[in-house]
């Protein structure tokens, strides 16, 4: 289906769940799921260009993903690795812009640099803002603010009083972009996941058995039309919110 912009979610974050148990389900090794994800990533990145979705955000490797076994966190560095070579040039080819958000000092220097220089690649570009959380975590993300903040009060360059929700929004990460309209989890599982928890006050959710390897352009078009369905009151009455809609 082809979405109509005026009805879009301005920013989709998406927990990108069930690489693990596709391939399980196929007699495979984990790491065999992990390659079919970023297929259906690259898809789903394919679909909000045509479609006209603006920001997109994705959940790749949390800080609690270290917990896993070993190999698989080495497998998974490695396939981060050569998605960075093989994909960066080819977003950057379709005005993709990359960024990444996360405590990136647990990964290896090789890696960091990568990271870098695909941010720096495709900094200019404007069809989409394609946001990856790597070694990120919600309650992470806003112990960073609040410690920057007490530094910033320590240090006499912030009052304490200064300090309110609309500036503690400037310090955590995509603090220069719209929270998320739209989050999706895939998998089946119907929790968060520490993912964008300052962010997501008021996202609309919506939770899908389709593992993530499955997931494509048809599904990202079910979650918005529920999206579409709902009245997003902002705690305003039901006839506030659509009269403002009006």
């Amino acid at each position: 289906m082809k979405s109509d912009p005026a009805g879009l979610p301005s920013h989709i974050a998406i927990v990108m769940d069930g690489n693990g148990r596709w391939a399980e389900q196929r007699k495979r090794p984990r790491t065999f799921g992990h390659q079919a994800g970023q297929k259906a990533l690259r898809r789903v990145v394919e679909h909000c260009g045509e479609i006209g979705v603006p920001e997109l955000t994705v959940f790749a490797f949390s800080s609690e993903n270290w917990r896993r076994p070993r190999r698989e966190v080495q497998r998974l560095m490695e396939l981060f690795m050569r998605a960075l070579d093989k994909e960066t040039r080819e977003l950057d080819d379709n005005d993709v812009r990359l960024r990444f958000i996360g405590d990136l000092e647990r990964f290896s220097p090789e890696l960091r640099e990568r990271v870098r220089a695909a941010t720096a690649l495709t900094a200019a570009n404007h069809r989409l803002k394609l946001n990856v959380a790597v070694n990120y975590g919600g309650r992470w993300d806003i112990a960073t603010a609040a410690r920057n903040l007490a530094a910033d009060v320590a240090a006499g360059r912030l009052p304490p009083d200064a300090i309110d929700e609309a500036l503690f929004g400037t310090r955590v990460a995509l603090a220069d972009s719209p929270d998320p309209d739209l989050f999706i989890r895939t998998g089946g599982e119907m929790r968060i996941s520490n993912f964008l928890l300052w962010q997501s006050a008021y996202t609309e959710f919506f939770f899908t058995p389709v593992l993530w390897p499955d997931f494509d352009g048809a599904t990202l078009d079910e979650a918005i039309a529920a999206y579409r369905s709902r009245e997003r009151r902002f705690g305003r009455t039901g006839a506030q919110a659509r009269q403002g809609a009006a």
